[in-house]
């Protein structure tokens, strides 16, 4: 009976045994297996953060190039591709000081040197106590500021204000195949379609298609712009009829067939051609 029990309880031990390292060996197992799916589950993580960081820096590099890349915004009217905005688009530039301007200097703490000046055929002024100053072509703003420079040695930050008294009224000039060619005074904002209608319209020797815009750009720069009139007025868009500014010139050629008519029977050329086509 001893012997009996002693080999039970050696064979539960046995089992008991097996049994422990059975279930340490699941464990172990277990853990191996919890381990390698927190790395898989971490290395997915790890590798979509990378993805979405990636992408968000190559649209930050490509917003970058869009703004460095992209044109400057234009402004209306330019009349020539290789022109400047100040040059030939600008429709509302600041009036600048020609000769026989007149304009009034006043000073906001020393009314003494309050004065009126005329600007003089070589573009000088004549200021009190100080002398002369040149000014042809300066904005009223601009001449403020000299003025102001010119007083300081006398005057302790002088406060100048310009009034333009007497100026040359903005004019421009049609000539050519126009009804009533000559200078007009340009009132207002105008362009060249109404230049031409203020010249009195076309005439039939006209060449509606290349009206010439000439703009004085400097003393030693012209600039022009042909535009085709006849087009715009046939399809109804104006988009290319550029604004007039002062000192421009309107010229309207005369067309192919009106100068050699002079040479042609009058009758025989009736017959062929019509003018108004050209």
């Amino acid at each position: 009976m001893l012997l009996l029990r002693m080999g039970g309880d050696n064979l539960r031990l046995q089992s008991l045994s097996r049994y422990t390292r059975h279930g340490q060996g699941r464990e172990t197992e277990m853990k191996r297996f919890l381990t390698g799916a927190g790395v898989i589950v971490f290395c997915y993580f790890a590798v979509q953060a990378a993805s979405v960081a990636a992408v968000a820096q190559e649209q930050a590099m490509q917003a970058a190039k869009a703004r460095v890349g992209a044109p400057e915004p234009t402004k209306p009217g330019i009349a020539d591709g290789a022109s400047s905005p100040d040059e030939m688009g600008n429709r509302r530039p600041p009036y600048r000081l020609h000769k026989s301007d007149i304009v009034q200097l006043k000073f906001s703490f020393a009314s003494e040197f309050d004065q009126t000046v005329s600007v003089q055929p070589d573009g000088y002024i004549t200021l009190k106590e100080l002398g002369e100053l040149y000014v042809e072509g300066t904005t009223m703003a601009e001449l403020s500021k000299v003025v102001g420079q010119a007083y300081a040695t006398t005057l302790h930050d002088p406060e100048v204000t310009i009034v333009l008294k007497d100026f040359e009224k903005p004019y421009f000039i049609a000539t050519g195949s126009v009804a009533r060619p000559g200078k007009y005074e340009l009132r207002g904002d105008s362009t060249v379609t109404e230049g031409v209608a203020l010249a009195g319209g076309f005439t039939e020797q006209a060449k509606h298609s290349q009206v010439v815009l000439f703009r004085r750009i400097s003393d030693e720069r012209t600039e022009a712009r042909v535009l085709n009139l006849k087009q715009m007025l046939k399809s109804r868009n104006l988009a290319e009829d550029f604004h007039l500014r002062a000192g421009d010139l309107l010229y309207v050629p005369q067309n192919s067939i009106s100068k050699i008519r002079r040479y042609l029977p009058t009758s025989t050329l009736s017959t062929y051609v019509n003018p108004n086509q050209f």
